[in-house]
């Protein structure tokens, strides 16, 4: 029988003010100062920093549908509302907010606190010919939260914050039902006391919920194994207009195609994931990082393929070339630096970070004297840079310069033709 715990108390909400404009936490957005010394870096970058608007001073368009008494409870017009759920964060995203432009916003937000008001909230919307967007904490880069022109009589933003609990566990199976609305911090804060963790940890992972990992098959951080959301799921539950779908809780099946992929990946377009059921693990006790450097980029290229088609699985292997390190300040002699990382809850992992490591020697690699601090190690560095990269892209948007991140994909034996190819087109581009 499986060793089941009720819910934690509730826990009191400890998340940071946003920014409703751009990236994350407001007390962490770079000052006016900032943003010119940062500018002065960039040649053609403006003089003074675009400054950002008072949610007073945007020109909201007229709100078209009126909350049904109800449900007006679990609704809101209230501009700085309307406001903060009009666009995800791209760097686009982030340009429309800073000029005011808020043409696309909502008409209302709701804010559910349990999956039988997201059913009526649907149901209302279904008979007012009103759109849905599902909203988790807004951290898109592909338009996934932005209602596009249709024939719609309104807009309803559906933000499904309120829905953050881990409502059950089974410590036996290692495994969770949790909401949907559930932040990164708040998810893996609730696992804790059970020694669990769900290891999934994507760049946005203070700004985003468990259900937009979901909707979007997100990756993240990690680099062999478990790298992917849907990797990590037993079962999915999704209120869609026409009813509620709840997949057989298993660990694996074989019969015929999984209903949970129909939904994985469908940027709520199929309805709105409330909870699910996630596989866990033990929380890392054993951990162990080193940068390498390169001179030659094709050798450290060499390296990580050997990496990755070892069996030996590092938390983290990240590449960054020549450009990269030295923007995100891990080589100041130049070089490109590749960045390992191994760890365990069961035991030592300093011999395969060793291991790891003499691969990467075979290929011209050099390991790079880490001081005793990890935080000034080139791992420190990096990962300072990596979380701090979004706010940085956000004060280049107010200087004019634009900052914005790809992702594509593609197998070993096409990556040097496609890594020159977008270094050149890209360059080409920007003259």
């Amino acid at each position: 029988m499986a060793d089941r715990t009720s819910p934690l108390p509730p826990r009191p909400d400890s998340s940071p003010a946003r920014s409703w404009w751009g990236w994350g936490a407001l007390d962490q957005a770079l000052s006016d100062a900032e943003c010119a010394s940062l500018a002065a870096l960039v040649p053609g970058a403006a003089g003074t920093p675009l400054p950002v608007p008072s949610i007073a001073s945007l020109d909201l368009p007229p709100v078209r549908v009126g909350a049904p008494a109800p449900l007006a409870h679990l609704l809101s017009s209230a501009p700085a509302d309307r406001a903060s759920h009009t666009y995800g964060k791209a760097f686009r995203d982030v340009v429309r907010a800073l000029y005011g432009d808020m043409a696309a916003a909502p008409d209302l937000v709701g804010h559910p606190r349990d999956e039988r008001d997201v059913v009526d909230l649907l149901d209302w919307a279904a008979g007012a010919d009103v759109a849905v967007v599902p909203y988790g904490a807004g951290s898109s880069v592909v338009g996934g939260v932005e209602y596009r022109a249709g024939v719609h009589s309104g807009v309803l933003s559906l933000d499904l914050s309120g829905l953050d609990r881990v409502l059950e566990t089974d410590r036996v199976s290692r495994a969770a039902r949790i909401q949907a609305g559930a932040l990164g911090p708040g998810l893996e804060s609730q696992l804790r006391p059970h020694g669990l963790t769900l290891r999934h940890f994507p760049q946005s992972f203070a700004f985003s919920t468990l259900g937009g990992w979901l909707a979007t098959r997100a990756g993240g951080h990690y680099a062999t194994l478990h790298t992917h959301i849907d990797d990590l799921v037993e079962s999915l539950r999704v209120v869609t207009p026409s009813g509620v779908s709840q997949s057989l809780r298993v660990p694996g099946s074989g019969a015929g195609p999984s209903p949970d992929r129909l939904f994985l990946g469908s940027e709520g377009t199929l309805g709105i994931i409330t909870e699910a059921w996630m596989r866990l693990q033990d929380r890392p006790t054993h951990r162990a990082s080193a940068s390498v450097v390169f001179e030659r980029f094709p050798d450290a290229v060499e390296a990580v393929r050997t990496i990755a088609q070892s069996g030996l699985h590092p938390a983290n292997c990240r590449l960054l070339d020549p450009g990269e390190a030295a923007l995100s300040g891990v080589a100041a002699g130049g070089g490109s630096v590749l960045v390992l990382g191994v760890e365990s809850a069961h035991g030592p992992v300093e011999s395969r970070l060793a291991e790891l490591v003499a691969l990467a020697r075979d290929h011209g690699g050099s390991p790079a004297e880490e001081p005793p601090a990890a935080g000034g190690s080139a791992v420190g560095a990096w990962r300072s840079a990596f979380l701090r990269m979004p706010y940085l892209r956000d004060g280049l948007a107010r200087m004019g310069v634009i900052s914005e991140t790809f992702e594509t994909a593609c197998t070993w034996d096409r990556f040097p033709e496609l890594y020159e190819a977008v270094h050149r087109d890209v360059g080409a581009a920007v003259q």
